[in-house]
C-alpha cells in the first residue's frame, strides 16, 4: 500500500467540560474527555462485562469555542479525528507521554433540550418530538399487516 491513514471515528459521552487555553493572537485549544464503552457476555461465567475507554479529545480555534458553548458533560457527541501522540518534560524532570485524539469533525448527538436546565421554552421543544415518535411507531406496524391474508390481490 503506498499510502497511510490515521483516522479516527467515535461516539460516546463527555467525562467533563471542555477546558479552554487562550493563547496570543487569538487561537485556542479545546480539551475534554470522551468516554466510550464496550459490553459482552463472558463465555465462561456468563456474566456481562463491561469496558470504558476513555480518549483525550483536543479541538482548535472556532470548533473549540463551539464546544466550548455547547457540549457539556455526559452528553453524547460523534467525533471523526486523528491520533496524535506527544511527549514532553514534566515539572519534575520525568518524561511524560499523552496520546490524543485531535478533532476534526464532529456531531451533537444529545438533543438542546435534554440538558437544558427548566424553563418556559422547553416543554415546547419537547413537545414536537413526542409528536413525532408516534409517527414514527405508526408506520411499524404497516409491514406486519402485509403479512396477513387481506392482501391476496396484489399483482405478484
Amino acid at each position: 500500500m503506498a499510502g497511510t491513514l490515521n483516522k479516527v471515528m467515535l461516539i460516546g459521552h463527555t467525562g467533563d467540560e471542555v477546558k479552554m487555553k487562550y493563547f496570543e493572537g487569538g487561537n485556542c485549544i479545546g480539551r475534554f474527555p470522551l468516554a466510550t464503552n464496550e459490553e459482552y457476555v463472558n463465555r465462561n461465567t456468563g456474566e456481562r462485562v463491561s469496558n470504558t475507554e476513555w480518549h483525550n479529545c483536543v479541538v482548535r480555534n472556532k470548533a473549540a469555542e463551539v464546544c466550548e458553548k455547547y457540549l457539556h458533560k455526559g452528553d453524547k457527541v460523534y467525533i471523526e479525528g486523528r491520533i496524535k501522540s506527544r511527549q514532553w518534560t514534566g515539572e519534575d524532570g520525568q518524561q511524560r507521554y499523552t496520546t490524543e485524539i485531535q478533532v476534526q469533525e464532529f456531531t451533537f448527538l444529545t438533543p438542546k433540550n435534554e440538558n437544558a436546565t427548566s424553563n418556559s421554552s422547553q416543554p415546547q421543544q419537547a413537545q414536537p418530538q413526542a409528536s413525532q415518535a408516534p409517527a414514527k411507531q405508526t408506520s411499524a406496524p404497516v409491514p406486519q399487516s402485509m403479512d396477513n391474508d387481506e392482501d391476496d390481490d396484489l399483482p405478484f
